[in-house]
């Protein structure tokens, strides 16, 4: 995990960024609703850190990965990447921060080119960019390949022809290629078996370590989050509910939906370990259509008439005796 100094300025930051996409309707498809799948979020990211996004399915990490990589536009805020608004920039403006801002994908399958060698799939950002002739494109895919453990003769073969491990590894390197200060890491593992998991996570690390990265690492797994992370932002519905550092998230979770995913979490000996046993009923409700007031209220064991009309606030705050930290929550539980 990074080492970076608190007081250095971030890398990365975000303010009330929104991602709302037009649900359309009727026989000519008019805008009848719109889904905020991203809906006002906010933090800071410094350099060599890793910051775990962590949350439900559906909950908008995804979009909020993929709208800070500019994959998607947002529809209001800003994301500020080393001093540069990204949000306002058009196609052609983005060109030159890509190289510095790179992304991971959750399904390696699915985000290599099937019909491309791993040496044309690694050799791309290079000639996209315009970066060397043949025979330097030739040594920066060696390298790549032997910077994610893998052989010099994977770059003559294709995809399909390796494990999905082995993809992941791919889709790193090529993530690697033009030398990034940030990379996105959308559920990097999530897709793999628990045995190869673990293989992936190291590697991240090592290279965090090697490389000087900061990483934006996204996963619906609180554990796996800890495990690579500095801090953790948990996020519901589209917004960030809580934010700390990985040990106090653990130790001390403020939020309810923060104490029902760390309450979710299997123990090897749960007689070892007391924790409190917290179910969450019904389902996540649908960015669509989001409850009034507090957006958790109506999951919530601990919501009152408050909760159901006024929307909390992200504000630092901490019971008597412990260090304060972000919670969106009118209670200081």
């Amino acid at each position: 995990m990074g080492n970076s100094s608190s007081t250095s300025a971030p890398l990365l930051e975000v303010r009330d960024l929104k991602t709302h996409f037009p649900v359309k309707g009727g026989v000519f498809r008019h805008a009848v609703a719109t889904n905020k799948a991203v809906d006002g979020v906010s933090f800071t990211l410094r350099a060599g850190e890793t910051l775990g996004l962590v949350g439900e399915s559906g909950c908008g990490k995804s979009t909020l990965g993929k709208t800070i990589a500019r994959l998607l536009k947002p529809t209001a805020g800003s994301v500020r990447f080393d001093g540069h608004d990204l949000a306002p920039l058009s196609r052609g403006e983005l060109k030159p921060f890509r190289k510095r801002l790179q992304m991971i994908f959750q399904d390696p399958t699915e985000s290599l080119n099937a019909r491309h060698t791993v040496g044309e799939i690694l050799a791309e950002p290079f000639i996209i960019h315009g970066l060397g002739h043949a025979a330097e494109r030739t040594r920066h895919v060696t390298q790549l390949l032997a910077k994610v453990g893998l052989d010099p003769d994977a770059a003559r073969r294709y995809p399909f022809e390796f494990s999905g491990g082995q993809r992941q590894r791919i889709g790193i390197a090529r993530a690697l290629a033009l030398n990034p200060s940030l990379i996105i890491c959308d559920e990097p593992v999530s897709a793999l078996d628990v045995s190869i998991q673990s293989q992936v996570l190291n590697l991240l690390l090592d290279l965090q370590r090697e490389l000087g990265l900061s990483y934006l690492f996204i996963a619906h797994n609180l554990a796996v989050v800890k495990h690579v992370s500095d801090r953790i932002a948990v996020m519901y519905l589209g917004r960030i509910v809580e934010i700390a550092d990985a040990d106090d998230i653990h130790a001390h979770p403020r939020h309810p939906y923060t104490r029902a995913l760390l309450a979710a979490i299997p123990v090897p000996d749960p007689s070892a370990r007391k924790r409190e046993r917290i179910v969450l009923t019904g389902d996540l409700p649908s960015p669509i259509n989001p409850p009034s007031g507090c957006p958790f209220h109506p999951r919530c064991p601990h919501a009152t008439d408050r909760c159901k009309t006024e929307v909390p606030v992200l504000r630092e705050t901490a019971p008597p005796g412990r260090s304060p930290h972000p919670v969106s929550c009118h209670y200081d539980l």
